[in-house]
C-alpha cells in the first residue's frame, strides 16, 4: 500500500525504492526478496488494481436483472476503484514506464477489463435494455469519464467516492438506454 500511494503522489520514476522500504520499516533487500525490483513492484500494483475491476465485472455478470442494469453496477464499481490507491495507480500509470515484459502484461490486463466492458454493453443491446450503438465507443467514453477522476477526486471531499460514481453513472447511462 505505500508503494502505490507514492506511486500516485510522486509518479513511478520519482520513487524510490529506498523511500518504499523507509516508510514500510523494512530494508531495501527484504523489497527485492518478496516483490523484486521496481518495475515488479509497480506491476504487483498495477495487478491489485485490475484483478478488483475484473472481479467488479465479474460480480456484475453473475446479477440478475437486464444488461443494462449489470453494466450499471459494474460502472459503479469501476468508478469508486478509480477512485481507489490501486485504481488511481492503474489509470494514471503509462505502460511505457514499465519493462517492456510487464508493459504488454499491463496491456493486455487492461484489454481483459476493456473486454469484460464490450461484453456487458453487448449484453444490454441483445436483450434490449441498451440501444444499439457502437460498442467499441460507448466502452470507450464510459471509461473515459470514469477514469477521469482518478485524477481530480479527493477523499476528503464534498462526495463520498461512492455517491459520485453513482451520479456519473446515472449521467453516463442515461443515454444508452432505449429511447
Amino acid at each position: 500500500m505505500a508503494a502505490v500511494r507514492m506511486f500516485n503522489e510522486r509518479g513511478f520514476h520519482a520513487t524510490s525504492l529506498d523511500e518504499v522500504a523507509a516508510s514500510l520499516g523494512v530494508s531495501k533487500p527484504t523489497i527485492y526478496h518478496y516483490l523484486g525490483n521496481k518495475d515488479q513492484v509497480l506491476l504487483e500494483c498495477l495487478t491489485r488494481g485490475l484483478e478488483h475491476l475484473r472481479r467488479a465485472a465479474e460480480e456484475a455478470r453473475a446479477r440478475p436483472g437486464s444488461g443494462l442494469e449489470r453494466l450499471r453496477a459494474f460502472l459503479r464499481r469501476y468508478a469508486e476503484i478509480n477512485m481507489s490507491d490501486f485504481g488511481r495507480c492503474v489509470i494514471r500509470t503509462d505502460g511505457n514506464a514499465l519493462s517492456p515484459e510487464s508493459g504488454e502484461r499491463f496491456r493486455l490486463l487492461k484489454r481483459q477489463i476493456d473486454a469484460a466492458m464490450r461484453g456487458l454493453i453487448e449484453e444490454g443491446i441483445a436483450d434490449g435494455s441498451i440501444r444499439p450503438t457502437d460498442t467499441r465507443l460507448a466502452a470507450f467514453v464510459l471509461a473515459g469519464a470514469l477514469n477521469w477522476p482518478s485524477h481530480w477526486f479527493r477523499e476528503d471531499g464534498e462526495m463520498p467516492a461512492q455517491e459520485l460514481a453513482e451520479r456519473m453513472v446515472d449521467l453516463l447511462t442515461s443515454g444508452l438506454a432505449p429511447r
